[in-house]
């Protein structure tokens, strides 16, 4: 029995140990388990499984990348297809604070190149500023010395397998527009002028990230803290909306198209270091959409047959537009059709509505795959033209027209003060539909010219006689200039009596030149192969001013011949023209502008539009004191690029300034209307007006460059001795007559010496930044030029001259503004 019992406990003790033994075990394995499951766990920001970030709570669109929205997260969905591909990121200020200016103003373009690693994604610019072709030695170097800066870089949130053809790694992108990305954000400039310090994070964000076919619309306001914002000073901060456009360029870059100066057109540039040269050298090649034709017409077109192109310039009319405008928009976009039958094509720019809301709800004017004429509520009295293009080849991918509601007013401004005297439909604040629709046409038309590629063509308004701008024949037939592209605005130099004169510029001579040289395709030609035939095209009409070229000024205008809103070849001729016909407008305003029960706001607006106008007359005119014209050429054509304006014409300039401002307008000072618009203000505008081209003529560029014709051409330049003898003669003539000086004499003869004071101590005028061109400046050292010498030559002849008239001066208030002018120039002559 007691060993039966054993026996018994021993199993017992068997059975409880193995099962202890086999607890344990289980234990040990869950216990295994469990470190291996909390081991294999993803840890925060390890890549998680795609639907543990893209849950099924995210609002997607899809396009270039799809975009998620998860709560108030932003991710890419970026496919690997995409990868190493280049994208071209345009950044705008779409929305700005008060006192900043109107937004759309392009703030950055860069190329950019999204860059996968094992764990990171990395935005990297990419610079065609150096380039050589891959197939030469120096490739190599210049890829070494243009390493691609990182501009931000990501972490990879999840992997999208699903598609095995086409896989796509997803990463969130807020930072990328919530931090302080600099290239992406205020400008530098902006920056140092309002004094920025920081970005205020707390209140920036991002409003939208839209997804298209081709590109991505980020919109993100930012905040920033700043010492002197524009406005709302009691914030101590600037809020700026920003949108960035990130487009996808094309895999095969266009052909490029050499750029040449003696054509106009907006053109890029790249210092390429693989031409056979013994320096690297910057090419320029224009922009321009891509016309190509079809396969199917080469022959054709070979056989001057006109063809359509395999893809047409399209635009849209934006769907705000008031329906009454369309029209004329449209037309002006379709009159560049004759232009580019110049090139070859026919239908190559079309208008067209977009598709309703029903017909198309995706349709979007942010896609970059439609260019749109956009239809702003603004109060800017303005409309311009961008496009945004490769940077690698020039094309044009997308343009978009922003018009501006108020430019109606600055048609009405333009039109009434330059052709009221000779057209009535132009007498009144508010014009036909059919008046304004063709005034929009011109405009339109315009701003179109400026997406095709063409800048302003200042120059080209001088190839008509002044008289021709009076016939009837030749305006109908010509416009009023060969370019729609210069600022010849409207046909002030017709008079009375000059019936049926054409009063505005159409599609012309020169536009359809430039087309033809810019689109004409020459099939099986390379870009360097172009370039005699190009030329050629040019030299066919190089001595005929319809087909000249003229770049825009600022600044010292220097080409009296390239400025804006003239016309003519001959300023004093033109300009005379011009005010007579202000002084029959003038007495008639208080009629033209004013209505029963209505105030007066538009006599103020358009007296002030007269003013503007004898303004824009005296700066063409003055402008030819000390100027050179500039007609580009090349080494294979005959003359000069640059010459004087002559003697004669530089003299009878003066001369017509004394005359017409610096005598005082009397013409201008009209009671009736001071006495309906201001309290007080005449006396300060004509002095304003006067002192400006006063400053103007006595400029120091302008000097210096009367100085050195009169060092190269002797007799044959109008020298600065003989300028400042006859300006200051025609200023002071009371001294020799014994006239009584009036206020606005007193005044400007007061500005005379001011302006030879400035003179004697003004600083060195150095290289100014040229602005793409479009400013030249003079270099001026002027301790050791002549200026000075004759400044103070200038104060002591006025001096003898004032000693000598006093005793013609029998009016009290002359007297003692002569007496006053003595000490003034006592005091500069001898300041201790």
């Amino acid at each position: 029995m007691i060993q039966k019992n054993l026996f018994r406990l021993i199993i017992l003790f068997l059975v409880m140990g193995s099962f202890q033994t086999t607890e344990a075990q289980l234990f040990k394995k869950k216990k295994k388990d469990t470190e291996q499951k909390k081991e294999s766990k993803p840890k925060k920001g390890d890549i998680q499984p795609y639907s543990k970030v893209i849950t099924k709570e995210a609002k997607t669109d899809v396009g270039l990348f799809s975009v998620h929205q998860v709560d108030d997260k932003h991710y890419y969905e970026i496919p690997d297809s995409l990868f190493n591909r280049e994208m071209l990121m345009v950044s705008r200020i779409s929305k700005t604070a008060t006192g900043i200016g109107f937004g759309g103003g392009k703030i950055n373009t860069q190329v950019l190149r999204w860059e996968k690693k094992s764990k990171k994604v990395l935005v990297r610019v990419v610079s065609y500023g150096n380039v050589a072709a891959d197939s030469l030695p120096v490739h190599e170097a210049v890829v070494n010395s243009n390493f691609e800066p990182v501009l931000f870089a990501f972490d990879i949130k999840a992997f999208n397998k699903k598609d095995s053809l086409n896989p796509a790694t997803v990463i969130e992108v807020d930072p990328l527009f919530t931090k302080d990305v600099n290239a992406l954000g205020m400008p530098d400039s902006y920056r140092k002028r309002y004094k920025v310090s920081r970005l205020d994070g707390e209140r920036s964000y991002i409003e939208s990230i839209k997804s298209y076919p081709l590109n991505i619309e980020a919109r993100h306001v930012k905040t920033y803290a700043a010492k002197e914002p524009p406005s709302n000073a009691t914030l101590g901060s600037i809020s700026i909306e920003i949108n960035n456009s990130m487009i996808l360029l094309p895999k095969e870059p266009m052909k490029r198209r050499y750029f040449d100066e003696r054509v106009g057109w907006f053109a890029r540039g790249q210092v390429d270091y693989g031409l056979d040269a013994q320096e690297s050298r910057t090419v320029r090649y224009l922009d321009r959409w891509r016309l190509e034709v079809k396969d199917e017409d080469i022959e054709k077109f070979k056989a001057g047959e006109l063809v359509e192109p395999k893809k047409p310039i399209i635009y849209y009319i934006d769907r705000a537009t008031p329906k009454k405008w369309i029209p004329y928009i449209k037309q002006g976009i379709e009159d560049w059709q004759i232009a580019f039958e110049e090139a070859g094509f026919k239908n190559a720019i079309l208008a067209k509505d977009p598709p309703t809301q029903d017909e198309d709800p995706e349709w979007s004017p942010e896609d970059v795959r439609y260019s749109v004429v956009r239809y702003l509520a603004s109060p800017i009295p303005n409309a311009n033209g961008p496009h945004v293009s490769d940077p690698r080849s020039g094309e044009i991918l997308e343009s978009d027209i922003n018009w501006y509601h108020n430019v109606m007013t600055l048609l009405r401004n333009w039109y009434f003060v330059q052709t009221a005297a000779i057209n009535p439909e132009a007498r009144g604040v508010e014009f036909k539909d059919e008046i304004m629709g063709r005034l929009i046409r011109f405009v339109s038309a315009h701003e179109v010219g400026h997406t095709l590629g063409l800048p302003h063509n200042m120059g080209s308004s001088v190839a008509y006689p002044v008289d021709s701008l009076r016939s009837a024949s030749f305006t109908q037939k010509n416009g009023t200039a060969p370019s729609i592209m210069d600022y010849a605005r409207f046909n002030y130099v017709a008079q009375p009596g000059d019936e049926g004169v054409a009063l505005m510029p159409n599609i012309g001579v020169y536009d359809k030149y430039a087309i033809k040289w810019g689109y004409r395709p020459l099939l099986d030609k390379t870009a360097e192969d172009e370039k005699p035939i190009l030329n050629g095209w040019i030299k066919a009409h190089e001595n005929d001013p319809m087909y000249r070229f003229g770049h825009q000024q600022v600044g010292d205008i220097h080409d009296p011949t390239s400025q804006t809103e003239d016309l003519g070849d001959d300023a004093i001729k033109a300009s005379l023209y011009g005010i007579e016909n202000l002084k029959r407008i003038v007495p008639n305003l208080m009629q033209w502008t004013t209505e029963d029960g209505k105030n007066y706001d538009d006599l103020e607006t358009l007296y002030g539009q007269v003013i503007g106008q004898f303004r824009r007359y005296m700066g063409h005119v003055s402008n030819n004191i000390g100027g050179v014209y500039e007609y580009h050429k090349t080494a294979d054509q005959e003359g000069a690029v640059y010459s004087h304006v002559s003697k004669e014409h530089q003299k009878n300039c003066m001369s017509f300034m004394l005359e017409q401002l610096f005598e005082t307008p009397e013409w201008l000072i009209d009671q009736n209307i001071f006495n309906k618009i201001q309290y007080s203000g005449s006396v300060e505008r004509i002095r304003a007006m006067q002192v400006r081209y006063l400053n103007n003529i006595l400029h120091l560029g302008k000097m210096a460059r009367i100085i050195e014709n009169e060092t190269i051409n002797g007799n044959n330049a109008y020298g600065l001795l003989e300028m400042t003898r006859d300006l200051r003669r025609g200023l002071w003539s009371e001294l020799r007559t014994g006239k009584t000086i009036d206020t606005y004499r007193r005044n400007l003869q007061k500005a005379h010496i001011d302006r030879l004071e400035y003179l004697m101590t003004a600083e060195n005028q150095k290289k100014l930044s040229d602005f793409g061109g479009y400013r030249k400046s003079t270099v001026v050292n002027t301790s050791q030029s002549d200026i000075r010498s004759v400044a103070r030559a200038e104060l002591n002849n006025l001096k003898r001259d004032i000693r000598n008239g006093l005793g013609r001066i029998s009016d009290s208030m002359s007297r003692y503004h002569l007496q006053d002018a003595l000490e003034r120039i006592d005091r500069i002559l001898d300041p201790k």
